[in-house]
């Protein structure tokens, strides 16, 4: 019997009793069609939903909950020829909501933005992520220096959070870069926090740090942290920036300076939410050579600028 078989067969007594994500896998496997496949079903349909989020849904990583979701689930029944409200009866009731946005079991997983995201869940299985939806994005500033050969010196982050439960002591940093055969980036804590587990991957590119808190925060506490990742020379040339972001932030600030030897000659700020949706737009530098973005109350999605230079710039 072919696996199509078997799920067809398992599939009648998987949409009775559940559980849902195993009801969902069983059900695209009978009807044969890939995730790829079956994103553009649904976008045909005029909804769009990422391969990652599928994936999550089908292995239980999460469930959909959101109203946009719960739509996205109607269309995805009729594509799998499945009765109206056959997986959505198997969610049940929705899950207790927290006053974190984290809390909720539709959130993005660690690695949902990367485009890669094994390596890096694998990564930060070697530290402490307790505390991370626990943690209310308040503010983030990330300032980003750019030398004279173009390649990135330093990324100076600092941060504003709240703890919305009783014991957060620490705030994870995930960092890629694309040239792998360089080595990491050294962290310094600036200001309330210090360093703890370090997690280098150099053949992914990836480098994982826990920052810990001056001590543990009490539920409504906040916090303010601030740490600097310096690169050796040569730096690494990647001619973008962004921060990815799985829970929410109500004010990001992006800010890229230039040395006066490497200023690019086109710059555009971008946007990619959670659908992998990409939005772009122009950038002008001011006269310090620096161009800066505001988003407020942005996420689950990615914030970033990238430049380029017509005429290489010299290596120094």
């Amino acid at each position: 019997m072919s696996i199509e078989s078997r799920d067809a067969a398992a599939l009648p007594d998987l949409l009775d009793r559940g559980p849902f994500p195993d009801a969902l896998r069983a059900a695209i496997r009978a009807r044969g069609l890939g995730l790829e496949r079956l994103r553009q079903r649904l976008r045909s349909r005029g909804v769009s939903v990422s391969l990652a989020t599928l994936s999550y849904w089908q292995s239980g990583r999460s469930r959909p909950e959101r109203r946009d979701s719960l739509v996205a689930l109607r269309h995805l029944e009729a594509v799998l020829d499945l009765p109206d409200g056959a997986l959505a009866a198997l969610l049940g009731p929705p899950r207790p909501r927290g006053r974190w946005l984290g809390s909720v079991g539709d959130s993005p997983a660690i690695g949902a933005f990367w485009s890669h995201p094994g390596p890096v869940e694998e990564a930060v299985r070697e530290v402490d992520i307790t505390w991370d939806e626990r943690l209310t994005r308040i503010s983030q500033h990330d300032r980003v220096l750019v030398g004279p050969d173009g390649g990135e010196q330093a990324y100076v982050s600092r941060q504003v959070l709240r703890a919305e439960a009783d014991g957060p002591d620490r705030w994870v940093v995930i960092l890629h870069t694309d040239e792998h055969d360089r080595p990491p980036p050294t962290v310094r804590p600036l200001r309330h926090c210090g360093l703890g587990r370090v997690v280098n991957r150099p053949g992914a590119g990836l480098m994982v740090a826990e920052l810990l808190f001056d001590r543990p925060l009490a539920k409504g506490e906040t916090v303010i942290t601030e740490y600097e990742l310096v690169n050796a020379a040569p730096c690494p040339v990647d001619a973008n920036y962004e921060r990815k972001f799985r829970l929410p932030v109500r004010e990001f600030v992006l800010e890229v300076c230039f040395d006066p030897a490497a200023v690019p000659d086109h710059c555009e700020q971008y946007t990619r939410d959670e659908h992998g949706v990409e939005t772009a737009q122009p950038a002008e530098l001011d006269r310090s050579r620096s161009v800066h973005g505001v988003a407020l109350n942005f996420g689950p999605g990615c914030y970033g600028f990238r430049w380029g230079w017509t005429v290489d710039v010299a290596v120094c």
